[in-house]
């Protein structure tokens, strides 16, 4: 990492670690002040420096070591709003007889939504047990009334990659799209957000450390895109609650969704 680059990052997390330490005492203040002076004069030891208290600065009320992410990517995206641009990392289907007949294929936010009316759904992760026994069966039994409720595609996002994605749907018995140049399964559709680009544009980075250990991930939330806005969002218990213990799952199941579906059509 450039040294200019680490020393910002430094100076953005000490300001987030005072704000959330308001209370540490002054002494402790005045040595992290003179260690800064000192590290300064010293470019190898100042970008080492950088590093060890990035990763050791207690960034939450939890006592969480990651890096505080961006406030945007943690605030979840308002109803009317654009969603995020960005381009998915996908594996789409070839003429091939060999054992993993894919390749690469950047698939755009705008190629997905734009001038259409789509159901996303977002979860944790891939073969987890919520996802694996709830979330995902019940969007794919419900697809068919889904699209019968004025709906073009439904979309299953994860922050996992193409691979893993595949794989999870093999395992939940989806019946998988052979044509080639298909980039999936034949009814909802899993769509890989690896570096989770979409995530944090919909304000639905999570980063489970202490719990579970995931990482970065998404919370679990449910929506509908219309031609590139967020038309309807269910997001569970109201807010993207970083580190949670608990997996809220009340609201952004497929029954819920169909219910809005069929609200709008009356």
């Amino acid at each position: 990492m450039p040294r200019t680059s680490s020393i910002r990052m430094l100076t953005r997390n000490t300001k987030l670690f005072l704000q959330q330490n308001t209370n540490a005492s002054s002494s402790s203040l005045r040595l992290d002040l003179y260690h800064h002076k000192f590290i300064s004069q010293f470019p190898r030891v100042r970008v080492i420096s950088s590093r060890n208290n990035i990763y050791n600065m207690p960034f939450s009320s939890s006592a969480v070591t990651h890096p505080v992410p961006k406030k945007e990517w943690t605030t979840p995206i308002a109803e009317g709003a654009s969603i995020p641009s960005v381009t998915f990392k996908t594996r789409a289907r070839i003429s091939s007889s060999d054992e993993n007949p894919f390749d690469w294929k950047d698939v755009t936010s705008e190629d997905l939504f734009a001038g259409k009316r789509c159901v996303i759904f977002s979860l944790p992760g891939a073969f987890t047990p919520t996802c694996s026994n709830t979330h995902l069966p019940g969007y794919e039994e419900m697809y068919d009334e889904i699209k019968g409720a004025g709906v073009d595609e439904v979309y299953c996002l994860s922050v996992n990659d193409a691979f893993v994605m595949r794989q999870w749907g093999l395992k939940q018995g989806l019946s998988e799209d052979v044509t080639p140049g298909a980039n999936g399964f034949q009814k909802v559709k899993l769509l890989p957000d690896g570096a989770a680009h979409f995530t944090r544009g919909m304000g639905m980075s999570n980063v489970w450390d202490s719990e579970r250990g995931f990482g970065e991930r998404s919370w679990r939330y449910s929506a509908v895109i219309n031609d590139g806005n967020v038309e309807k969002i269910f997001i569970e218990a109201g807010e993207n609650i970083q580190n949670s213990g608990p997996d809220p799952f009340e609201v952004s199941d497929a029954k819920t969704m169909v219910d809005y579906l069929k609200s709008c059509a009356k």
